[in-house]
């Protein structure tokens, strides 16, 4: 079934794409630190945050930024 532009879809789009390129992740933990920063950065993006920012904080010494609870 084809992808539409669902938010739902559009946050998995990009896994779905890399696991059919790459043939997948070599391992679980590769796997879980892929989500867990594509989920990061998908929540600033969605909470109107500049994700560069956002994943450069910690690097520039500005602290972690940490999403508001929905």
């Amino acid at each position: 079934m084809p992808f539409d532009n669902k938010a739902s879809e559009q946050t998995i789009r990009m896994a779905k794409v890399r696991q059919k390129i790459s043939d997948g992740w070599r391992t679980m933990l590769g796997a879980e630190r892929f989500f867990a920063v594509r989920g990061y950065l998908s929540t600033a993006a969605k909470q109107g945050r500049n994700r560069l920012d956002a994943i450069t904080r910690p690097f520039d010494g500005r602290g972690v930024w940490v999403p508001i609870p929905a």
